[in-house]
C-alpha cells in the first residue's frame, strides 16, 4: 500500500469547506471523487486542516494511501485535468507509510486580508475582506503580538454545539508568529492607491473560528473599542462572547504547513501581498 501526499491550492468560495459533507460541494469530497475514478477502489483522504465553507488555501496538505500503480506525477496530471479549475494539485509525492498530513504537522501558517481601499478590485473581491473605515494600524499591529506564546483560547473558539465537547476539549494552543503587516498597494483605473492590511498567524493548530475571532478581535483594537493591553485578559477570561466578531472567511487563507522533513517558510512582507 502506497501513501501519496498531494500538496492543494484551492478557492473555498463555492465549497462548503474541506471536510465531506453530505449533499455539499466541499474540496475532500471533490477531490475523493476524483481520486476514486484514478483508482477504482475508494479513497481516504487526510486533510492538514479542516478549512471552513469559504476560506481558501495556498498550501493544504493532503495524503491517501492507495494500492494503484499510477505514479505521484501521473496523480498531480490527471488531477488537475478532472478537477474544477477552483482546485489545483500544486505538487504531489510519495511518501512514508507512516505519514499522515495532519498529525505530522508541525505548524501551519494562515493569513487574513483586510482590503483597506472604498473599492475592491474585481480580481481580489473573492480572497479578501474589506474595510476602509478609520482603524489604528500601530494599535492593531501591537495587539497581534500579544497573541504569541502558548495561551488558552477558549475566548477565541467557536462553540463545537454541546456543553460537555466545549467543557472536555483541550483549548491550548501555541502561536509562533502573531503579526500584521501592510502589503502591496493595489488599485484600479480612476481610483488612489489602497493598502492592504495581512493578518499573518502561525501556530501549530487551531481551534475552529480562532483565526477570524482574533481578527475581529484585532478590528476592535483598531476602532478603539479595545486595547493591545486587553488581549491578556481576554485570554484568560475564557469566555467566548468577550472576543471581537468572527470575521467572514473569504480573507482567511491556508498559506501552508511544516513538516519534519520538508519544513517549509510563508513569508509575507511589506513587498508583497498574500495569495488568495
Amino acid at each position: 500500500m502506497r501513501n501519496i501526499k498531494l500538496t492543494l491550492a484551492y478557492d473555498g468560495t463555492d465549497f462548503s469547506g474541506w471536510q465531506i459533507q453530505p449533499g455539499q460541494a466541499t474540496v475532500q469530497g471533490t477531490l475523493a471523487e476524483v481520486l476514486e475514478k484514478l483508482t477504482q477502489s475508494p479513497i481516504l483522504i487526510h486533510g492538514a486542516g479542516r478549512t471552513d465553507a469559504g476560506v481558501h488555501a495556498a498550501g493544504q496538505v493532503a495524503n491517501f494511501k492507495t494500492e494503484s500503480p499510477l505514479s505521484p506525477n501521473d496523480f498531480q496530471r490527471a488531477c488537475n485535468a478532472l478537477l474544477p479549475p477552483s482546485i489545483r494539485v500544486v505538487a504531489a509525492e510519495e511518501a512514508a507509510p507512516e505519514f499522515h498530513s495532519r498529525w505530522n504537522a508541525l505548524a501551519k501558517t494562515y493569513s487574513y486580508r483586510i482590503f483597506r481601499g472604498r473599492i475592491v478590485p474585481p480580481f481580489a473581491w473573492r480572497y479578501v475582506h474589506q474595510d476602509s473605515s478609520p482603524l489604528d494600524f500601530a494599535a492593531m499591529a501591537e495587539a497581534a503580538r500579544r497573541f504569541e506564546g502558548e495561551h488558552d483560547f477558549t475566548t477565541f473558539a467557536a462553540s463545537t454545539g454541546s456543553e460537555e465537547d466545549d467543557r472536555e476539549r483541550l483549548t491550548t494552543r501555541t502561536i509562533f508568529r502573531s503579526e500584521l503587516v501592510r502589503c502591496a498597494e493595489q488599485s484600479i483605473s480612476g481610483q488612489a492607491p489602497a493598502e492592504e492590511w495581512v493578518y499573518v498567524v502561525r501556530g501549530k493548530s487551531f481551534l475552529r473560528y480562532m483565526v477570524r475571532k482574533i481578527v475581529g478581535t484585532l478590528v476592535e483594537v483598531g476602532r478603539g473599542k479595545l486595547t493591545p493591553d486587553d488581549i491578556p485578559n481576554l485570554l484568560a477570561m475564557r469566555d467566548r462572547s468577550k472576543s471581537g466578531p468572527t470575521m467572514p472567511p473569504q480573507g482567511l487563507c491556508m498559506m501552508g504547513v511544516e513538516y519534519e522533513s520538508t519544513a517549509q517558510t510563508i513569508a509575507i512582507d511589506d513587498a508583497g501581498s498574500a495569495a488568495g
